[in-house]
């Protein structure tokens, strides 16, 4: 079910408000997962069981499986969205939640309601909500990186139309707009091609490729099998909440 985009500013506001900026652990990986267990929400069943991944700094993870398997759960455990049953993630050699503006999170498109009232560029600077806390406004430096992204995904034309009248594609590159205005270091990308049309595709595409050369670490969960090699440094499988395997090419230093 669709969740309101309001609804979502309003959890953006509540979630950020307790504001920690830890620095990282030094030679710490991007991400390490160790015999991780998630229970799917509100139930006492599992979700996810004894997944173990290190993503080293700069890495292009693809999270790869059939519907079901675990990915966006996996995604969503990452961003502190979903409570860990049992296991490690530390994220920079740091715990969960502890650097908030450390991570940015993209959820499919499916889970917004582009119904909302709000226009494109609005709607892309609640990605700086991490960094404005409780009651402050933002600035004419928060509005710069807003349209600096906006621009960058090509969307600068669409800035002050309504999140609804956007194409798929459109909104898609609204919301990677969203996530890269937070200026995380550690993104993590549900599905970023799905039901796109090629132009998104190809602009997703070449903007992890980017991102990863600026140092950022990203894992992306994607069924676009043809491209794992070309776009990604290594590769998580997942089926039914478990880890089937991890490969990695001879650029990427060894996941274990």
């Amino acid at each position: 079910m669709a969740v309101s985009v309001m609804g979502k500013l309003r959890d953006a506001r509540l979630f950020y408000s307790h504001r920690r900026y830890a620095e990282p652990v030094a030679g710490s990986p991007a991400l390490e997962i160790e015999n991780l267990y998630v229970n799917r929400p509100n139930q006492n069943v599992l979700a996810l069981e004894d997944i173990s991944v290190r993503v080293p700094v700069g890495t292009r993870l693809a999270l790869v499986g059939p519907n079901g398997a675990g990915k966006s759960t996996l995604l969503k455990t990452i961003a502190g969205l979903l409570p860990i049953r049992s296991g490690r993630l530390l994220v920079y050699g740091l715990p969960v939640g502890a650097c908030h503006h450390r991570v940015a999170y993209l959820p499919q498109r499916g889970d917004i309601d582009w119904r909302f009232p709000i226009n494109l560029r609005r709607l892309v600077m609640t990605g700086r909500y991490v960094h404005l806390g409780w009651l402050r406004q933002p600035s004419a430096h928060d509005w710069q990186i807003v349209d600096r992204v906006i621009e960058r995904l090509g969307l600068s034309a669409l800035a002050d139309r309504q999140i609804g009248q956007l194409s798929g594609g459109q909104q898609q590159r609204a919301l990677l707009a969203r996530a890269l205005a937070q200026e995380a270091d550690l993104i993590l990308l549900d599905e970023p091609t799905s039901a796109v049309d090629a132009e998104t595709q190809a602009v997703i595409s070449n903007l992890i490729a980017e991102l990863s050369r600026e140092g950022k670490t990203l894992v992306v969960a994607t069924h676009n099998l043809e491209r794992l090699e070309s776009d990604f440094d290594g590769v998580l499988y997942l089926r039914e909440g478990r880890q089937v395997s991890q490969l990695s090419n001879a650029a990427l230093q060894p996941i274990q």
